[in-house]
């Protein structure tokens, strides 16, 4: 089997995505723009052979770097790049090499768009808040009357909370529409609640092989705010997401992937939404959650994530069995120009037996991030939020 790996090198702990595909006896076929000696030892061990383009945004470059190994190789049964930048490139490159594992160009658009995505929600029944897709100032206005203050406008593709704002009144609105920006934009009704992410690794019957639940802080807030990140994986899926969560990737028939949902808690009963406690839809995301997260449920579910999708890739089954030891793994981080009461120091003496990552961000990742991340394994909630204060607190 021929697995064609789209930059394996980020985030750096992705080899062992690669790792695990190789010991499954798969050929791992990497693509990327790093040069061979600046890749980490472990990646360079995992991959069959390494293709260095000199830029990923070129597809005629990818494109004949991906011959070259079907030439070589043989027919090409997996392409994934396991990251949101690339899913339409990869889909382009799996429908040129008729490649059925994954989604094709056909399908690409109800996964990036979020009007599209919206779509399917409604279809399916799965609650979720109401949108607009914005035209001129007028139906902007109306859409306000039907759903009041305040609304978030973001970009209809788009990666993260990046161009994403919260309008609060008329003059927000009269801002928004004076500056609007010439990429398409969604406006949606705002949503009182915690984001929750459903995270899976689906069979070929879009069966969940694993299941994991990460909450998040706003990352628009995070971004504009120049806050600190905190966010931690749990060691159960509540029953009523892990329902929905299958529920939608039914709906937008997605199978043989490691899949990111994100959906709100509600914290304020909602019309048409739901009761404090439920769950609406707020996007999909086909691919793994950002940054370490993979590590993170790594160390709160006591597993391998990445064997296990790499058993899904071989064999289409779960051979790894369920742990008994689930914890709450919690990422803090730290930005430049903040003030902490505790040092470095103190926090390694504090909770160094119990820290399973501790580094500083690539400089790309600090305005969401944070430049220095402490990520601990705790045993309850009251513990995940001590943490966090110890670290982030000024």
């Amino acid at each position: 089997m021929n697995f064609v790996f789209i930059s394996p090198h980020f985030p750096h702990t992705y080899w062992q995505f690669c790792d695990r595909l190789r010991r499954n006896g798969i050929n791992v076929l990497g693509i990327g723009d790093a040069s061979y000696d600046s890749l980490e030892a472990p990646l360079k061990a995992s991959l069959t052979e390494y293709y260095r383009v000199n830029s990923l945004e070129d597809y005629d470059q990818v494109y004949r770097a991906t011959a070259f190994f079907a030439f070589k190789y043989g027919k090409i049964d997996w392409i994934e790049s396991m990251n949101e930048y690339w899913l339409e490139q990869d889909a382009r490159l799996r429908t040129d090499f008729n490649v059925t594992t994954g989604i094709r160009e056909d399908r690409i658009g109800f996964i990036k768009e979020k009007s599209l995505m919206k779509k399917l929600y409604l279809e399916a029944g799965i609650p979720t808040a109401r949108q607009h897709v914005v035209t001129d100032r007028e139906a902007g206005k109306a859409f306000i009357a039907e759903v009041g203050y305040p609304v978030i406008v973001k970009p209809d593709v788009g990666v993260g909370a990046t161009h994403t704002w919260k309008l609060e009144n008329d003059t927000d609105l009269e801002a928004f529409y004076n500056n609007l920006p010439a990429a398409p934009y969604v406006m949606e009704e705002f949503i009182q609640g915690e984001i929750c992410s459903y995270d899976a690794i689906l069979d070929s019957r879009c069966e969940p092989l694993f299941e994991s639940m990460t909450v998040w802080p706003p990352v628009m807030d995070i971004v504009n705010k120049d806050l600190d990140l905190m966010y931690y994986t749990c060691p159960e899926v509540p029953e009523k997401l892990r329902k929905l969560g299958r529920k939608t990737v039914k709906a937008f028939g997605v199978d043989r992937r490691f899949v990111h949902l994100e959906f709100f808690r509600l914290t304020k009963a909602r019309k048409g939404l739901g009761r404090v406690g439920d769950f609406a839809a707020l996007e999909v995301n086909m691919r793994p959650a950002g940054g370490y997260t993979p590590d993170m449920m790594d160390f709160a579910h006591s597993t391998d994530v990445y064997q296990i999708y790499a058993d899904m890739v071989a064999y289409d089954e779960r051979r790894i069995p369920e742990s008994g030891k689930h914890f709450y793994c919690v990422y803090a981080s730290r930005k430049d120009g903040h003030t902490y009461a505790r040092t470095h120091e103190e926090i390694m003496e504090k909770y160094g037996a119990r820290m399973m990552m501790q580094e500083e961000m690539p400089p790309m990742n600090w305005p969401q991030m944070g430049r220095y991340m402490y990520t601990a394994r705790l045993e309850t909630f009251e513990e995940a939020q001590e943490f966090i204060q110890f670290v982030q607190g000024a």
